[in-house]
């Protein structure tokens, strides 16, 4: 007997429309059983994906997808839709290399319309279908779904506020559990979760239900149409004015209200915006007590919950930078720690905790992050900007333009650099030396291990101008971390390993497969340190005293730390042959770090072929 009856069922959404609707509850129940047992045994996105299963099931009930368009913001909420879409079988490899992506991707299955992985892009991208579909003569709905976390940042309202003015044939679902990644921040926020919270709501509805108990029959009458007396007490001014009809809000896990009011909402034309109110983890206690712990997890025993029994033997780079600021913080007044919305992915939590009044979480607003800190360096005071390398990206104006070209010292703590594994393609830190290396100002270092990540950020944190120090989203080697701080000579690296006829040239963690490879072939290892400015001195000194020259970085190679050491020596004036070993010009797929570090011959043996047959090629060409 299968466990999944009505679910097994369902291959594509057109099998769902042709369920019974009374149906609907069960599977919405079996779909909540069946995403924990699979991501409990792949690992990904959980409370998130508990909490919009019953919207998922509305959604392509009423839509006849994947004609009308459904755009899902993030993609933390997708899992559903995936298995709805034919995928279910899938579900196992989920975000394992050769296997279902964790977030939407549109060469995975026509249902998923649009790629995505950051947040906050669902308005704009719906509205561009909509647009098109209008000038086309097509009559098909675009639908965004975005969460309250993603409705922080300023790209959302520009969606919103170019289809208000549009007047496009868009539905906006804003599905408010109150979290993002971490707790929502800000004014936004606030105003959405007040409403549901002030004091004049609820005191309409205790003194209603107190005096309706006495009435059974018309107390129950009161209840169906609560909702709708939440959108009168509402002031859902600030929507209507940027020209949508306001919805809501509606409970979230009601799937009577939803196919009901999604019903009635594909009738109308123009811009609607439709409020829904769900729970984080909803139907899986452990999730729905500890939402952030259950946001992203690795496999654990759903029966159990996830173990809070960690290994201290060695340190997270993220750790080693949460650890930096704690200690640092004790001696240090003149600071301030900035995070767009990653305070626990960034490793925050205990210095938050410690120092509320130096910890500024400005939600999932990259760019004002950045502008934010910019300000607060004008003043005397530095900043720390925690960040990803994938979301730094959506700040590159800020930092040319309000940090690097003030020379501001603002500086850069950035996780995840280099090849991040199940998240796949949307949260590669690939890009990050090739993107900073072309800024004038910016200092840019890359540690070894975690005591050199401890004193470069340390040094970069007295370095008085724009610095950043990026380090992998990974476990540290064991080294013992030296609190006491020290600050590295700028520019400066050093040889880790003599040897002749081949120099290999390390920036950053690749060192130590490189370090088993120098010693194989007796070549020359340097730790580079500094990707800006570099150490032309010592690359002065390899390429005089060697015959080959190997540069390897775990970024793309096109414009990256090699790409900087080839100009360094033409200026030079050298012309030996030159290996950049890096990420190839393509995107990465997802997967676990040593199986993609091995497709991208980022290992040790992959590092130690690509030499020899560099080596082998080069003596070849050699005419007698």
């Amino acid at each position: 007997m299968t466990l999944y009856p009505l679910l097994d069922k369902i291959n594509s959404p057109s099998d769902l429309r042709n369920m019974e609707r009374s149906l609907l509850y069960p599977l919405s129940k079996e779909l909540r059983e069946f995403i924990i047992e699979n991501v409990s045994s792949t690992g990904g996105h959980l409370a998130s994906n508990l909490g919009s299963i019953e919207l998922s099931i509305a959604l392509h009930y009423i839509y006849k997808t994947p004609d009308d368009l459904l755009v899902w913001d993030v993609g933390h909420q997708s899992y559903s839709h995936k298995i709805l879409t034919g995928r279910r079988n899938k579900m196992p490899s989920l975000r394992q290399f050769g296997g279902l992506a964790g977030f939407p991707k549109r060469d995975e299955s026509p249902y998923d319309t649009f790629g995505v992985g950051h947040s906050s892009t669902s308005i704009s991208a719906a509205l561009g279908m909509s647009i098109a579909n209008k000038i086309k003569g097509k009559s098909n709905k675009a639908v965004a779904i975005i969460g309250d976390g993603s409705m922080t940042a300023g790209l959302a309202f520009e969606g919103l506020n170019n289809a208000g003015w549009l007047d496009s044939d868009l539905l906006v679902i804003l599905n408010d559990n109150e979290m993002s990644i971490s707790e929502n921040v800000g004014a936004i926020s606030q105003y959405l979760s007040k409403i549901l919270a002030g004091r004049f709501y609820n005191t309409v509805k205790q003194t209603a239900n107190k005096a309706l108990s006495l009435v059974p029959s018309v107390q129950k009458i009161a209840h169906k149409v609560e909702e709708h007396v939440k959108g009168m007490v509402m002031p859902s001014t600030m929507f209507e004015e940027f020209g949508f009809n306001y919805i809501g809000p509606i409970d979230g896990h009601d799937l009577d209200e939803l196919v009901d009011t999604l019903t009635q909402i594909k009738k109308l034309s123009g811009p609607q915006f439709l409020h829904i109110v769900t729970k984080k983890g909803q139907g899986y206690k452990l999730a729905e007590n500890n939402p952030i712990g259950y946001h992203g997890v690795t496999k654990f025993n759903p029966l159990e919950g996830m173990s809070n029994n960690k290994s201290v033997a060695k340190l997270t780079y993220t750790q080693v930078f949460g650890k930096w600021l704690c200690d640092m913080a004790k001696t240090e007044m003149d600071f301030l720690a900035i995070t767009p919305a990653m305070r626990e992915g960034s490793g925050m939590v205990e210095f938050a905790k410690a120092y509320p009044d130096k910890f500024y979480d400005v939600g999932i607003a990259e760019q004002h992050a950045i502008t934010f800190a910019a300000g607060v360096a004008t003043q005397g005071i530095k900043p720390i900007v925690a960040i990803y390398s994938t979301f730094l990206q959506r700040g590159y104006d800020q930092l040319i333009h309000d940090v690097a070209l003030q020379n501001l010292p603002v500086m850069f703590a950035i996780d995840r650099a280099g090849i991040v594994g199940a998240d796949g393609p949307t949260h590669i830190g690939a890009f990050d030396l090739s993107y900073l290396n072309c800024i004038p100002n910016m200092v840019i270092m890359a540690p070894v291990d975690e005591n050199e990540c401890y004193q470069m950020l340390w040094t970069a944190y007295k370095t008085n101008k724009p610095c950043a120090v990026r380090y992998p989203r990974s476990t540290g080697i064991g080294a013992t971390i030296e609190e006491k701080m020290t600050i590295l000579p700028i520019g400066k690296g050093e040889i880790i390993h003599p040897g002749r006829k081949i120099a290999i040239l390390a920036f950053g963690t690749l060192i130590h497969p490189a370090l088993e490879v120098a010693k194989e072939l007796n070549a020359t290892l340097c730790n580079m340190r500094f990707i800006k400015p570099l150490d032309t001195a010592l690359i002065h000194e390899m390429y005089a005293s060697h015959q080959y020259i190997v540069t390897i970085e775990e970024n793309v190679i096109t414009g990256g730390a090699g790409s900087a050491v080839l100009q360094v020596a033409q200026q030079l004036g050298f012309t030996n042959k030159t290996l950049n070993l890096g990420i190839a010009d393509e995107f990465i797929e997802h997967g676990d770090q040593p199986t993609l570090l091995q497709l991208c011959r980022l290992d040790k043996n992959g590092i130690l072929t690509s030499i020899q047959q560099f080596i082998e090629k080069e003596i070849s060409n050699v005419k007698p």
